[in-house]
């Protein structure tokens, strides 16, 4: 179905496999197109609960293909913005879905390698993986990215890095925030398993629910609007069957339905 990706499902988990080895799994129009339409699928398959995404090779992502970016310069500004908008609803499709998602970042991060980890929930490196956003060095910013990336570092950070484009390994990434953990390599599927063993336990609208409520009150005031949508949210989902079966599933001592035993 896909040229420029793989997708494993096991124990309502899929891996999502960029697959270009040969050049880091950077991105062109191909990658960038079915990435989108993989995301948009994984997240309305009622057997997935989580999507973790992961590249094959020695590479995570090297970001953009430089080569799809010769060719880009040579288009005109019109056709620029649409390659530009591509990347964009990209990024966005993976950080707005509905699922709990994971990047397994096992090697180079680099650019919009850096942008798909930080648009993930969770990330989790290898200590071989380093991180940068490069594109100053090309003459260019990080600006599809740049979102979410400021979302996991902070300006302050960004300031730094979005600058100099230094590389960031595995230890400095997971001390600004780029990534939850960092692990030796050996050990990178195992952390992935606990991280996905504990999301599994959650109830899938809950989960949801919940990763909307942090785009709703992130940087935002404490103040009366705030105070009523968030009762209003959590007044709309105790009411839930989800929430209700949760709740009587942890006084009756049993699994909820969505565990599968």
């Amino acid at each position: 179905m896909y040229q420029t990706l793989e997708i494993a499902t096991r124990n309502q988990v899929a891996t999502l496999w960029m697959n270009r080895p040969d050049v880091h799994n950077a991105f062109d129009e191909a990658l960038i197109a079915e990435l989108t339409a993989a995301c948009k699928a994984l997240d309305h398959d009622p057997a997935v609960r989580v999507v973790v995404l992961a590249g094959r090779g020695k590479s995570f992502s090297a970001g953009a293909d430089l080569n799809w970016m010769k060719r880009a310069a040579n288009n005109s500004v019109d056709e620029n913005i649409n390659d530009a908008r591509a990347l964009a609803r990209m990024l966005r499709t993976l950080a707005e879905m509905k699922k709990p998602t994971i990047a397994r970042v096992q090697g180079a991060a680099l650019g919009g390698g850096t942008g798909l980890t930080a648009a993930c929930d969770i990330a989790v490196a290898s200590t071989k993986a380093v991180f940068a956003t490069s594109e100053v060095k090309f003459g260019i910013i990080p600006s599809a990215i740049s979102p979410y990336v400021v979302r996991a570092i902070g300006a302050r950070q960004a300031y730094r890095y979005f600058q100099s484009a230094e590389r960031i390994d595995a230890a400095r990434a997971r001390e600004i925030g780029l990534v939850h953990e960092a692990v030796e390599p050996d050990q990178l599927d195992a952390k992935v398993e606990e991280i996905v063993a504990a999301l599994i336990q959650g109830g899938p609208l809950a989960q949801a629910a919940a990763k909307d409520l942090i785009r709703a009150v992130d940087n935002q005031p404490i103040n009366d609007n705030i105070v009523e949508d968030t009762a209003h949210r959590i007044a709309h989902l105790r009411a839930t069957p989800e929430a209700k079966d949760g709740i009587s599933a942890f006084l009756e001592k049993r699994n909820p339905s969505w565990i599968k035993n």
